[in-house]
């Protein structure tokens, strides 16, 4: 049973950065591609970022220049540096499978980043 634990969050002022880190337990971790995603009060679950096994990358439209996702596999972790926060990026955070390519594992606690103005 694969495991997800986000950790990094917090309460940062707007312009700020935050680095937040998925920690996955499972041997074939390094053959998914993997996301991040975050689901803001009364908002559904949007994705922010997602990387495949060999380190391509794509990012929402809202995050692009501004948030990076990278992967350990040697050590079954995912990474997303925040930078230029903005109050909208306001959510709880979570990883897992990237779900255009892959079903999901059981969703972490995920990670609260709020932004303040």
């Amino acid at each position: 049973q694969v495991q997800l634990v986000e950790s990094g969050g917090g309460l940062v002022q707007a312009g700020g950065s935050l680095s937040l880190r998925c920690a996955a337990s499972g041997s074939i971790f390094s053959r998914k591609t993997m996301a991040w995603y975050r689901q803001a009060p009364g908002k559904q679950r949007e994705l922010v970022a997602g990387i495949t096994s060999g380190g391509n990358t794509n990012y929402a439209d809202s995050v692009k220049g501004r948030f990076a996702i990278s992967r350990d596999n040697a050590k079954n972790l995912v990474y997303l540096q925040m930078n230029s926060l903005k109050p909208e990026d306001t959510a709880v955070y979570y990883c897992n499978n990237d779900l255009r390519v892959h079903p999901p594992v059981s969703w972490g606690q995920g990670t609260q980043v709020t932004v303040s103005s």
